[in-house]
């Protein structure tokens, strides 16, 4: 396919249908009332497949917590975990902390405005690194979540079959000069009330497992044994979580750095 190319009027008249329900209709967040990169880091990956509502709490309980690189870098990772505790995929909270690390040690707590440089950071990927740029700084680069790509589809009525470079480079023409943190939000918040999947049909290209008797659940109930014990044998773990891959499940949590083992006594990691 050929690059698409949208015409002065599409872009005008779009632009003033999504601004104009966003002024009337705009959501309330902690994190649209900052541009500092680190607040804006921490609800973006918060925000990974976790509903806006629920991040709220956790997001203003962290940063109340932890409130710059640097506290979050010296920070132990129990007492990290305690604070994301319920939030699920806690995974997110360790490779977080080592963004964190490696912002303050190599860039001086400096947060790197390149995109080149983020994706560089282990655990950033195109998604973050582009939202990161436009909601801190303001950068007119696209940023494609699930709302917005249903958004696109729906109102440009496009296929749901697009490629993510094709969809990218629509996106990118339709941002308005200067106000890409803005014309984010609002995408955001129509795909999340107006265009929603119940009204457009259209679904996410990814789908997420059921949380009961998953693999996270059980990841999340470890950890919370964990913070309250402090230290477990690895026998003692099994029998108390009797879930039938719960050693593959202990393995990959040691590979994530969330635990340790240090002989045959599990300890979440320092």
């Amino acid at each position: 396919m050929d690059r698409i190319v949208l015409s002065e009027k599409i872009v005008n008249d779009f632009q003033t249908k999504i601004l104009f329900w966003y002024k009337i209709h705009k959501r309330d967040f902690p994190w649209r009332k900052t541009t500092d990169p680190y607040y804006i880091l921490v609800s973006e990956v918060m925000l990974q497949q976790t509903q806006a509502v629920r991040v709220v709490p956790y997001y203003e309980k962290f940063i109340k917590r932890f409130p710059s690189f640097k506290d979050f870098a010296l920070a132990k990772n129990n007492d990290v975990l305690k604070v994301w505790s319920g939030l699920g995929f806690n995974n997110r909270a360790i490779r977080l902390k080592e963004i964190a690390k490696i912002i303050q040690n190599k860039f001086k707590g400096v947060f790197p405005q390149q995109n080149d440089q983020l994706l560089a950071l282990k655990g950033i990927g195109n998604y973050t690194a582009a939202a990161v740029l436009a909601f801190a700084f303001n950068r007119r680069i696209a940023v494609i979540d699930t709302n917005i790509r249903r958004v696109l589809i729906h109102e440009l009525h496009l296929s749901e079959n697009i490629s993510q470079r094709h969809l990218s480079e629509i996106a990118f023409q339709l941002i308005p000069k200067g106000r890409s943190r803005i014309w984010h939000n609002a995408l955001m918040d129509y795909g999340a009330l107006e265009a929603t999947v119940k009204q457009t049909n259209i679904k996410s290209r990814s789908k997420q497992s059921p949380f009961k008797g998953s693999e996270r659940e059980v990841r999340g109930k470890i950890l919370r044994f964990l913070l309250e014990k402090k230290k477990v044998t690895l026998v003692s773990l099994v029998e108390f979580f009797p879930h039938k891959n719960i050693e593959e499940i202990i393995i990959k949590m040691k590979r994530d750095g969330l635990i340790i083992e240090v002989g045959r006594i599990i300890s979440i990691s320092k």
